[in-house]
């Protein structure tokens, strides 16, 4: 390998420049190569519809990856919850580094709990998945909750809560503990409460697939639990055939006896905005191991998750 600077891509969102950052110091101490950050805009970080409305999938990674394919960029980052469910053939995922934390969040007024929010109080989120488990925890105990469809970045929605115009807005942890803002938290939600995005709280390094010798370095930050459990969570997703934006949750975790992982849990939910109607199931059995193996753990817990109704609780399919 030369010593010429390789070049990331990332979209300029303070959230994004920053993990963007942290792959970069990490790719340079494996390569020994400077690494420069090129920023793009994607269509999703311009669009001010709702992520439900512009179709959700893809509409942050499409630039990048054209990018990518037209040889602008040597590697590109993305949120891994962002990422379509098909591979495209001419790129390759080579590096799913160590998960963050997967849970989502509240920032709420007065430091509140989220059990502890007043009647009528106004929940500000992009995430239908969020809105249709809120509502739903709040329906099987007796909460009086508004869910509020927000767009913007972080510092955007947290400023809704301190302007008074919401009691309180749903992030993901990973994000704000990526930009150090991790001690708003007011409160962190149970996954019992609301499971994640698939995906929610990884990364993906994505790069074209004729380059062999950036897949071999980059694969060097590659996590084997983490790319496992994401890979089914993932796996689950496309057999729904529901987009990034679609009401769907789901969470691999590894269990451990004593320091050994020996199995993986994995949970699934969709349900209605509203809360009224949702599938939730989950599967446990050996960590998988292989990529095809933790593929057909996804697809048939979403063949019982449609057996039991999922498909029509969901408003979008992907296209």
């Amino acid at each position: 390998m030369t010593d010429k600077a390789l070049r990331l891509g990332t979209r300029r969102s303070r959230l994004a420049m920053a993990q963007s950052g942290q792959v970069a110091d990490a790719v340079s101490q494996v390569t020994g190569r400077p690494v420069e950050l090129v920023e793009i805009t994607t269509f999703g970080d311009v669009s001010r519809a709702h992520l439900s409305q512009i179709g959700g999938t893809g509409v942050f990674v499409t630039a990048l990856r054209d990018a990518l394919t037209r040889g602008e960029v040597d590697f590109a980052v993305h949120s891994l919850k962002d990422l379509p469910t098909a591979q495209p053939d001419d790129l390759v995922l080579a590096a799913v580094p160590v998960r963050e934390d997967p849970r989502d969040v509240i920032v709420a007024r007065d430091a509140l709990k989220f059990t502890d929010l007043p009647r009528g109080a106004r929940i500000g989120t992009g995430s239908s998945r969020r809105m249709a488990q809120l509502n739903a925890y709040a329906r099987a105990h007796g909460l009086d909750i508004e869910t509020v469809p927000i767009r913007g970045n972080v510092d955007t929605r947290i400023r809704y809560v301190h302007d008074g115009e919401l009691d309180a807005v749903v992030l993901a942890a990973a994000g704000l503990s990526r930009i150090g803002r991790i001690d708003e938290v007011t409160d962190f939600l149970s996954i019992d409460t609301v499971l994640p995005a698939p995906g929610q709280g990884a990364l993906a390094i994505e790069c074209a697939a004729g380059d062999a010798e950036l897949i071999a370095a980059l694969g060097a930050l590659d996590d084997p639990f983490t790319r496992v459990a994401v890979t089914a969570e993932r796996s689950l997703l496309a057999a729904l055939e529901a987009g990034c934006s679609a009401p769907v949750g789901a969470l691999a975790d590894l269990l451990a006896d004593g320091q050994i992982v020996n199995e993986m849990r994995l949970r699934g939910v969709v349900g209605t905005t509203d809360g009224s109607r949702m599938v939730s199931l989950s599967t446990t059995g050996p960590v998988p191991e292989t990529h095809d193996r933790a593929r057909a753990l996804g697809r048939e817990l979403a063949a019982e998750m449609l057996a039991r109704g999922a498909a029509g609780l969901m408003g979008e399919r992907a296209q």
